[in-house]
């Protein structure tokens, strides 16, 4: 019984209901829900049988009709309304339909035997339901009847001449139904009280209003339960619907369809949807300026060079730079990797209005950018889920945990200074050595002989090549130090640029990302649910 995919579109439904529950109206989700409970429920109970139903107002003569193809009096046609107050069925299944009707919650049952049933009235495989009146005064009655509506596998609308066109029928019933009208029978009864002319204008006029309704080119047949006229004919449409075994399948279908579309409907945000999301490329870049990155940057240039002086530069001119602070611990930053107690906060000033109200719109351009086509319940969701609030805070702790410079400095620069403090320590031999002479010289004591190192001696040599040493030194120094602030910048921002785009990530790009990729599974599981009515929606309602 079950229809190609039916099982799977239900599924489908499901999944939709579950992704899309608390953005779409309340009404579609109470009903979706209802739908895949019953198709689950009723693919588990009497697979091949089929539950025709008979139904209309009062005075339309369903249950002389129900008698007429039921071929025996089993239903008592009354003359006080409302006629019908409970349902009562017609049996005449191969299988145990107990349950079936328990789930219907049909209490009267009448099984009918080969010689009452097949031979003369209902086909093998058909449950025919006698249902009260939509019309009747009594409430519980007409809840009865649209319950049942609900759960039956192929509706029977019994229509009399002077009823037919009540507002009624056509708004409440009629029109909602209108994506089932290949499991629905027009049954225009009484039609022995109508002259030729008459009948052919009625049924006409019928096929109008149903046209009108939506329901296309559905069945409509002349009956008359008094005279017999047309029975023969609904009972052997019945009789294909038993055999085909396809009613409930298609009454399922459409009902699954019905849903589904208005899911579609509920989830297409009225403009085309793009899948792929904007680059966060220009989001992140506000965000670092917004964080103080540029800054930063600078300080590490700046320290990173004064790192490398404070190794190359001459040493008794060291002092001097030392005097200078540090400009990342200026900012509450050092070398090294931080640790939990110092990786918590920096000082950088912060930013001004202008940078954050710029960062605070790079934010929402790119949110809504990323909604962009979305229905209005997902875009403010969306909005509620992303918000600027804390992200200063964020940031300012991800500058504060990033490793800005390595805690060492570079190896030439350690080399370098060794080199600058033997030239130090020669220059200072040199000149102990010519302060010894001066002294000798000073007090007319014999001088020693003195070494020759080329064209100087060997004193002066030490003194003169350990300045020069030193200034050469001082020179590669300042350029290396040009050289590594740079580099060290460069590595700087990169981390930096992670690090922002990790706060990015986790407090807009990951949040907005995770709702639009939660619509596309619901508006996809909703299309597989409505199959080929997806791509036409809206045109049979």
């Amino acid at each position: 019984m079950s229809g190609p995919g039916l099982a799977e579109r239900t599924e489908a439904l499901a999944r939709c209901l579950q992704l899309a529950g608390d953005r779409l109206d309340g009404a579609v989700v109470a009903e979706g829900e209802r739908v895949v409970a019953q198709v689950r429920e009723r693919l588990a109970l009497a697979p091949s049988t089929t539950v025709a139903a008979l139904a209309g107002a009062t005075g339309s003569g369903k249950s002389s009709l129900f008698n007429a193809l039921a071929g025996a009096d089993l239903a008592r046609p009354g003359t006080l309304r409302p006629t019908t107050s409970r349902p009562l069925a017609a049996v005449a299944a191969d299988e145990d339909v107990h349950a079936l009707l328990d789930w219907l919650e049909v209490g009267d049952r009448r099984a009918l035997d080969h010689g009452t049933g097949a031979a003369r009235g209902l086909p093998t495989g058909l449950v025919l339901l006698d249902l009260p009146d939509h019309d009747s005064v009594v409430t519980e009655h007409r809840e009865t009847a649209e319950r049942l509506y609900a759960r039956a596998d192929l509706l029977v609308w019994v229509l009399d001449p002077q009823k037919y066109a009540d507002a009624v029928l056509h708004e409440r019933y009629l029109r909602p139904l209108a994506r089932h009208a290949d499991v629905m029978v027009l049954a225009l009864n009484q039609a022995d009280r109508l002259a030729a002319d008459d009948r052919t204008t009625w049924r006409e006029d019928v096929r109008r209003l149903a046209a009108r309704d939506g329901l296309g080119d559905v069945e409509t047949v002349l009956v008359s339960a008094r005279t017999g006229e047309g029975v023969a004919d609904l009972r052997a449409l019945l009789a294909r619907a038993a055999q085909r075994r396809r009613a409930a399948a298609d009454r399922l279908s459409a009902d699954v369809e019905d849903v589904a579309v208005r899911a579609v409907e509920a989830l297409d945000g009225g403009t085309e949807r793009r899948r792929d999301l904007p680059s966060p490329e220009a989001l992140v870049t506000a965000l670092e300026h917004a964080a103080g990155v540029p800054t930063v940057v600078d300080a590490v240039r700046r320290s990173a060079a004064r790192r490398v002086r404070a190794r190359t530069g001459w040493p008794p001119l060291r002092v001097l730079a030392r005097l200078r602070p540090d400009p990342l611990r200026r900012l509450h930053l050092r070398p090294g990797t931080p640790d939990a107690d110092t990786a918590d906060r920096t000082s950088l000033p912060p930013a001004g209005p202008q940078v954050q109200a710029h960062a605070a719109n790079a934010v929402r351009r790119w949110r809504d950018d990323a909604t962009a086509g979305l229905p209005d319940a997902w875009v403010l969701g969306v909005r509620s889920d992303v918000r600027t609030d804390g992200l200063g805070d964020a940031l300012d702790a991800a500058v504060a945990g990033t490793t800005l410079l390595p805690a060492r400095a570079p190896w030439w620069a350690r080399a370098v200074d060794v080199l600058q403090w033997v030239g130090v320590a020669a220059a200072v031999a040199g000149l102990l050595w010519l302060g010894v002479l001066a002294g000798l010289a000073y007090l007319r004591l014999p001088e020693p002989s003195t070494p020759q190192w080329g064209p100087l001696p060997a004193p002066t040599a030490l003194l003169l090549g350990g300045l020069v040493l030193g200034l050469v030194l001082a020179l590669l120094g300042a350029v290396g130090a040009w050289t590594e602030g740079r580099r060290q910048a460069a590595r700087a921002r990169r981390r930096l640029r992670a690090a922002v785009a990790g706060v990015a990530d986790a407090r807009v790009v990951a949040p907005v990302t995770a709702q639009v990729e939660r619509w596309t599974s619901a508006h996809d599981a909703a299309r597989r649910a409505a199959g080929a009515a997806a791509g036409a929606r809206g045109r049979r309602r």
